[in-house]
């Protein structure tokens, strides 16, 4: 199967998806995930209409960003080290990846008056080898990175559960989509507040069905790495 016709299941999948949750397939945004591959996939993807892209690596997101077309929207997925702030200003028009108070004090200091969009993300699963702030804590961290000068908090992100059992994605994906509305309610970052980044090749069906606006999906359109 080559690329297009990845692509055609991808989008086929998630308007399926998005009909079964009675929403709009035009409200969820497919991200592609470029970890890994090379600029050449990365351009193919955007010769086939593709601008959203998602890298997990600053530095090697930095070289393929000055090889690809200015109008690719860059997202950063994978964790954020406090040293390499000063290197993504700028660069991304989303940061999904801020998973602590700290980070985002940090990431304001040094973005300044350009600003920086951000997702605060959250552990849905419990699980220890993945990044987030605790569910009961996201109400409160949530409050204190809105009032930072030069963040706007536009969302939350979460990795679902390592498990086949959709039964586990849902109750992860329902939670995240629980403190979203909570914090929508709020209306802390008025309108703006409007990304739910959730869902990936294995599970953005799912995803989906629980209020995904945004997918990152890597293997199921480039093939395995």
């Amino acid at each position: 199967m080559d690329f297009s016709q990845r692509l055609h299941q991808v989008k086929v999948r998630m308007a399926e998806a998005a009909v079964r949750a009675k929403r709009q397939p035009e409200e969820i945004t497919l991200l592609a995930v470029t970890k890994t591959f090379p600029v050449e996939t990365i351009r193919q993807a955007y010769e086939a209409g593709l601008r959203d892209f998602g890298e997990n690596r600053v530095q090697e997101a930095l070289g393929k960003i000055s090889d690809l077309p200015s109008d690719i929207r860059w997202h950063l997925i994978g964790q954020l080290q406090t040293n390499k702030i000063n290197k993504i200003v700028g660069k991304f028009i989303l940061v999904h990846s801020v998973d602590s108070q700290h980070l985002a004090e940090a990431l304001s200091d040094r973005v300044g008056q350009r600003g920086q969009d951000i997702l605060l993300e959250v552990n849905t699963s419990g699980e220890a080898s993945k990044s987030g702030v605790k569910p009961e804590e996201t109400m409160a961290i949530a409050e204190k990175i809105n009032g930072l000068p030069h963040l706007r908090l536009t969302g939350l992100m979460t990795v679902g559960p390592l498990t086949e059992e959709a039964s586990k994605q849902r109750e992860a994906f329902k939670k995240l989509k629980g403190l979203f509305d909570k914090i929508r309610v709020k209306n802390w970052a008025g309108p703006a507040f409007s990304n739910l980044s959730m869902g990936m090749s294995s599970d953005f069906e799912t995803a989906i069905e629980e209020g995904s606006t945004l997918v990152r999906v890597g293997t199921a359109l480039f093939g395995a790495r």
